[in-house]
């Protein structure tokens, strides 16, 4: 599993980023380059900009503590075409090149921060998590929708 809070691992994140075009098609699935940009955004979006989204409710967060969480903070892989929650799914068109610089962005300021920014820190709907749940969480979905564009 690569390490976001490493820098050269960041950077590969980057790199990987920056060979994508707004061309670019997907290996399977039905988004586009510039919805899986804005799709990647989200996961920081709710860690940086939470107002953006709405906050699970008691149950609703219950549920996703118990039965999500396992499968999105551990290393394994998610298989291709996993479903993903409502809050994911990007339906409309985006700027290819104005999603990828926020995406960039958010990889930066979470390598910046750092492993202990994240240690214990509240997830948007799985309570507190360890920095390496985060990384994993983090990792493990950009290499997923980064394989799925071919890069």
């Amino acid at each position: 599993m690569q390490d976001v809070f490493n820098a050269k691992d960041a950077q590969t994140f980057i790199d990987r980023i920056n060979r994508l075009t707004s061309e670019s098609e997907g290996k399977w699935g039905k988004m586009s380059v510039n919805q899986m940009l804005a799709h990647c955004n989200v996961t920081y979006e709710m860690v940086y900009e939470p107002q953006k989204h709405k906050t699970p409710g008691g149950i609703a967060k219950f549920i996703l503590k118990k039965f999500v969480k396992p499968k999105v903070v551990s290393e394994k892989s998610y298989p291709r075409n996993s479903p993903t929650a409502p809050q994911f799914i990007i339906n409309d068109s985006r700027d290819f090149e104005f999603e990828k610089k926020r995406l960039i962005g958010f990889i930066q300021k979470t390598q910046q921060l750092g492993r202990e920014a994240f240690n214990g820190k509240e997830s948007f709907s799985f309570g507190k998590l360890k920095a390496q749940e985060w990384n994993n969480m983090f990792a493990k979905h950009l290499n997923h929708h980064l394989e799925q564009f071919g890069v």
